[in-house]
């Protein structure tokens, strides 16, 4: 028995990792964009289907950084939070996966590498405690809003259901960064912060053919 309860966290974080890649994600919260058009010409398509991607890439992203930051957490009330907002990404990564299918393209190849990179990364920024689990949460979030913000503007014109969903992934992410803060996120360092924003950047540059 006491082995089981040792490996059962182990086995929790191996079931969320096969349920983010398996491009299965299962949303709570229907669609933003649900009764909303969009017409888009063959290259506008191909564009915002390589927007799309990446998002899911970063939706798949943020999924193993809060798995593995809840696997770390010292709190069972930081874990708990940070379970609850990679739910509410869950529901950006079906809402994601979705509009690529209606875009007739693909996920991400390299997903399963996006998570275990990311999980890694998420997991060792919890061995410092909470207060700096949680800064890293708010410092990722704010660099997802400004990712975000690109994006709004690099869609196509016609594509308003990718831009529906998009902001209404914005106004979850911008929540999350609050909510980070006021339970008393640690500033991250400047250099920590350029890595986080290199690492972004290879990703979501890869992502977009890959």
């Amino acid at each position: 028995m006491g082995r089981d309860r040792l490996l059962e966290p182990f086995i929790t974080a191996l079931d969320r990792a096969l349920r983010a890649v398996s491009g299965r994600a299962h949303a709570a919260r229907p669609s933003p964009a649900t009764a909303v058009e969009s017409r888009l010409s063959e290259e506008d398509r191909r564009r915002a289907a390589a927007l799309m991607r990446v998002n899911h890439a970063g939706e798949i992203a943020a999924q193993a950084l809060y798995h593995g930051q809840a696997l770390a957490a010292r709190s069972e009330e930081t874990r708990a939070w940070l379970l609850a907002a990679a739910r509410e990404e869950s529901d950006h990564l079906a809402w994601c996966e979705a509009r690529l299918a209606e875009l007739g393209s693909r996920t991400s190849r390299l997903n399963p590498l996006w998570y275990a990179g990311s999980f890694a990364i998420g997991a060792f920024a919890a061995a410092f405690g909470d207060r700096a689990s949680r800064g890293f949460v708010a410092e990722t979030e704010r660099q997802v809003e400004g990712h975000l913000d690109e994006h709004l503007t690099r869609l196509p014109a016609g594509d308003e259901r990718s831009r529906i969903i998009l902001r209404e992934m914005r106004a979850d992410e911008l929540r999350h960064g609050s909510n980070a803060r006021a339970g008393g996120a640690a500033a991250m360092p400047a250099p920590v912060r350029a890595l986080m924003k290199q690492t972004a950047r290879v990703m979501t540059r890869t992502a977009y053919w890959l």
